[in-house]
């Protein structure tokens, strides 16, 4: 099958998804408690987050949710404060989170680049910190299109973010790969109609992955093999 671009998921596809995002879930809590550990517990429990193990369930909200939606579970738990300074101090703390690279992006995304295809990232993190986040490990200027849930295309999974870097780049969507770590991810590629590609470097396992995935692989630095292969 050609494959002329890829647009890629970032927590837990271009980022390992538990060696990211659990030490911000344990810090983001801790603030909006004010430091009291019992009561950062009880807002880990309603989005899915163990404060102890700082590890997530399947189903969490934090998984592939927007930072509103995240924002909207918390709020009725969170006295006072009103949701737009909820989200501002979730995108602060998302913004500073170190990043853990599933693979090294540099070497990976130079060879994706050299092999002449475009590429993407399609995110339900706002826009701010998931530039933040590419920037910071080097990587921001090999892509072509970066889109967040907030940047005017909606967010997975629907297509509009993904359909929208098909129309950036002059791409059609049978010739891209969409690669990602969620359902959410790769209902957003189907739907768009292009090629679907799961990675397990987020908390899906390959069962939940394979039925709506052309290729369930470890991580994205098989791809190169896999687009080989095919």
């Amino acid at each position: 099958m050609p494959i002329d671009a890829i647009v890629f998921d970032k927590d837990g596809t271009l980022f390992d998804f538990a060696n990211t995002w659990g030490t911000f879930g344990r810090t983001m809590l801790l603030r909006l408690a004010e430091n009291d550990s019992d009561r950062a517990a009880e807002l880990g429990r309603i989005i899915g987050f163990d404060l102890e193990t700082e590890t997530y369930s399947p189903d969490s909200v934090v998984i592939a949710g927007t930072v509103e939606e995240i924002a909207e579970a918390l709020l009725p738990h969170v006295d006072g404060m009103p949701r737009d300074a909820l989200i501002e101090l979730m995108n602060a703390e998302a913004a500073a989170a170190p990043q853990a690279q599933a693979v090294p992006l540099g070497p990976f995304l130079d060879a994706l680049k050299q092999a002449g295809l475009k590429l993407g990232v399609a995110t339900n993190d706002s826009e701010h910190p998931a530039l933040q986040h590419l920037e910071s490990v080097g990587v921001k200027d090999h892509f072509d299109f970066i889109a967040g849930y907030d940047s005017g295309h909606g967010f997975k999974p629907g297509p509009g973010q993904l359909l929208a870097f098909a129309a950036h780049i002059g791409v059609k969507p049978d010739r891209i790969a969409m690669v990602g770590d969620s359902l959410h991810d790769l209902q957003a590629g189907r739907a768009a109609g292009m090629t679907t590609i799961g990675v397990l470097t987020g908390l899906a396992n390959a069962d939940v992955l394979a039925p709506m995935a052309d290729a369930v692989l470890p991580d994205i630095g098989h791809i190169p093999a896999w687009l080989a292969d095919n």
